[in-house]
């Protein structure tokens, strides 16, 4: 249990890794809907030479004539570009630590919500007391490793604001479920590394109809004022995706879609401190303190009183 819990961390500390690289990448596109659809068709590519390797079989069409399709087919890849495009819409709004503490705090009700009530094929997992202090420790936890000091003219926020909170609590409910589903469909298929493919192919089409119709061009340039000459590098963001998306399906039947979504996310947290206390990725040195360290002890005794409890 104790190597899920790793694989899982180390998954989740990827997610820093492919967003930075994203985001040099849409300095090239002008479009972060371009950079996530050539990411989204690096990942497919990838994964389909995995699949040539791993699983020939899933090419045939003998292979798609025993098989039904239903939403699990399609909704987990749709998911996925839902939240990102969800983070679009709510950073400019929310800030970065709004808009993580919000979407994060979805994830955890919709992950306690799916592992109680049993839906989409996951084990039913009774909801105890002990699992309300979990929710609370693990929030408290992520406000804490958040926050961020608000200037005094940014406290009277308005009416759509608080609009944008709900929005993005709401936006969070898609990673669980689409982690939920493409497990599903990777019990159905017999394979998380074709259930991986199917959920990339789907993103990277959604993805190519929202670029044409936001963006109109798949136009590019391949030099930037300050980043210099676009490197090959940035085109990895996609095979770091693919880890994380396939670590969740196989993850989620052994540990719920709750456990899987917060032990993903903490592995996530702890990359961006580290990150940010060694100033990696060009990015500001921002040291550790003792806030954050409360912050990953209480996130901790949530995860221990969830699984435990």
């Amino acid at each position: 249990m104790i190597l899920l819990y790793l694989v899982g961390i180390i998954a989740g500390m990827v997610v820093p890794f492919q967003t930075s690289i994203n985001s040099r990448l849409s300095l090239y596109t002008k479009s972060s809907f371009y950079a996530s659809t050539i990411s989204f068709a690096t990942g497919t590519i990838f994964l389909i030479l995995i699949n040539l390797i791993t699983n020939p079989h899933v090419f045939t069409t003998q292979f798609y004539s025993d098989q039904t399709l239903s939403y699990v087919w399609f909704i987990g890849g749709i998911l996925g570009v839902v939240f990102l495009t969800g983070n679009l819409l709510l950073l400019p709004r929310l800030g970065a630590s709004l808009t993580v503490v919000m979407t994060v705090a979805g994830q955890i009700i919709m992950g306690v919500t799916i592992d109680t009530f049993g839906w989409f094929g996951a084990d039913v997992e009774p909801f105890t007391i002990f699992k309300v202090l979990g929710i609370l420790f693990l929030i408290l936890g992520i406000i804490l490793m958040n926050y961020v000091r608000r200037n005094p003219k940014d406290k009277n926020m308005n009416s759509k604001v608080y609009i944008w909170l709900i929005i993005g609590f709401i936006f969070g409910f898609c990673p669980p479920i689409q982690t939920a589903i493409n497990s599903a469909l990777g019990q159905q298929v017999h394979s998380s590394i074709l259930a991986s493919l199917i959920s990339f192919i789907i993103g990277t089409i959604t993805l190519f109809i929202l670029t044409m119709i936001f963006n109109r061009t798949l136009k590019m340039t391949t030099y930037h004022s300050q980043k210099g000459k676009l490197k090959p590098i940035y085109f990895i963001g996609g095979i770091l995706g693919v880890i994380f998306v396939t670590t969740n399906i196989i993850l989620m039947p052994h540990l719920g879609a709750a456990l899987t979504t917060i032990i993903v996310m903490l592995g996530q947290m702890l990359m961006g401190i580290i990150i940010d206390h060694f100033g990696l990725l060009g990015t500001f040195v921002n040291k550790i303190t003792k806030r954050k360290i409360i912050g990953i002890i209480a996130m901790m005794i949530g995860i221990i009183l969830l699984r435990l409890f």
